[in-house]
């Protein structure tokens, strides 16, 4: 949100020692403080952190205006309504507020911010020696704070929609959570049995002929892959180009809207499931064979056991030691998506908006969906610990 401040005032990268009329802009330091004021910058970034997280009360409504020259009187308009209060400046640099035509000032705080106050706040963007005009008014700002943050379960508004962060992320998790579950889906069905084969039919034509696939699909990113379909595949007209669903899913019939789901769904699927597929099957048949090498599923040979049996009796569990504790990550993904694949796509889900916040700088959108996306890794981690509990005999929760 910095960057969108200096944008605002014309300065740009290289001109941080220009003066204010070298670089050629006309903002004055009011409006750089009231757009300070509007982005949450107007304090410490420490102190808007600690209001992010509901340590420190936050300033949830504001109003401001200036004071006239030589004058110690003002007049606030109160937010969303067309009242004012009046301001008086007391000596001290304090100040008091008062009703006008019986409008209301429970609740509202007033803070006076003087001409090296709005200094500090002018140098915080504008690198350079520069001396505030004599003539800048003291500026009165009316407020209405409270606890609203983290530890109050609250994420903030965008500042770019206006809108609670909660429910925007609500909004796009199914969209995430259905690409995610499928694809949880797709390869642990496929990758599981896939795995096994190759780890039986070592060095075979098969297994020779599956690494090369798997290889081949590890070696592309999953986003240039993406950018690849579309242009040779959607393009084309095979699949659509974009969107979770058609604009008239709602007028078709159950089978319609599951057809045209999947239809949608099909490319992005192939992108999100390219990368994994490899390193799920190759970690599945490689902890396998070091198993079936293994003293004991020799010795349980030895001793009359079938081949098979040794495989899925003795040595399974074991292998699938290692891929219980990829479960914990895939849990993120599972929820938070991919932002370049969904961003390729059109697919408007969460990871497209942590995407859309970063190139936007709407902060708290983008606390809000870090927020979620740590609290996703900490449950995986706990779903791995009790997924390898589950899988490894030498582990138990007595």
């Amino acid at each position: 949100m910095d960057e969108d401040l200096k944008k605002l005032m014309g300065q740009g990268e290289g001109k941080a020692t220009r003066s204010r009329e070298q670089s050629g802009f006309s903002l004055k330091p009011d409006m750089l403080v009231k757009l300070a004021g509007d982005y949450d910058r107007d304090k410490p970034d420490f102190i808007h952190y600690l209001e992010w997280l509901g340590m420190l009360p936050r300033d949830v409504s504001k109003s401001a205006a200036t004071f006239a020259k030589d004058s110690m009187e003002t007049e606030v308009q109160l937010p969303g309504t067309t009242s004012s209060v009046k301001i008086t400046r007391m000596p001290d640099g304090t100040a008091k507020i008062d009703s006008i035509n019986g409008s209301s000032t429970e609740g509202w705080n007033v803070r006076v911010q003087s001409p090296q106050d709005q200094l500090k706040i002018w140098k915080k963007f504008v690198k350079g020696a520069y001396q505030m005009p004599s003539d800048t008014p003291h500026r009165a700002e009316i407020y209405q704070s409270k606890f609203a943050g983290l530890l109050q379960g609250k994420l903030g508004s965008s500042m770019r929609y206006q809108e609670p962060v909660a429910l925007m992320i609500r909004q796009r998790m199914p969209i995430s959570l259905f690409y995610g579950v499928i694809m949880m889906v797709l390869i642990y069905s496929i990758c599981l049995p896939l795995g096994i084969i190759k780890a039986i039919k070592h060095r075979s034509w098969l297994d020779n002929f599956s690494s090369i696939a798997v290889f081949a699909g590890y070696a592309v990113p999953g986003y240039a892959l993406g950018a690849l379909l579309v242009v040779y595949v959607c393009a084309k007209g095979y699949f659509p180009m974009g969107g979770f669903v058609s604009e008239n899913f709602s007028e078709l019939g159950t089978f319609a809207k599951v057809k045209d789901l999947f239809h949608h769904a099909a490319m992005p699927l192939v992108c999100y499931l390219v990368g994994a597929f490899a390193m799920m099957t190759m970690m599945v048949k490689n902890s396998l064979m070091d198993h079936l090498a293994s003293d004991y599923v020799r010795t349980a040979i030895a001793k009359g056991v079938s081949f098979k049996r040794a495989v899925f009796r003795h040595s399974l569990r074991n292998s699938l030691i290692p891929l219980a504790t990829t479960v914990g990550g895939n849990v993120s993904i599972l929820v938070g998506g991919s932002m370049f694949i969904e961003k390729i796509f059109d697919i408007n889900g969460f990871g497209l908006l942590q995407f859309n916040a970063l190139l936007e700088r709407d902060d708290y959108v983008i606390m809000g969906t870090l927020t979620i996306a740590a609290f996703l890794m900490l449950i995986g981690n706990i779903i791995s610990d009790i997924a390898v509990a589950l899988v490894d005999p030498k582990i138990s929760f007595e």
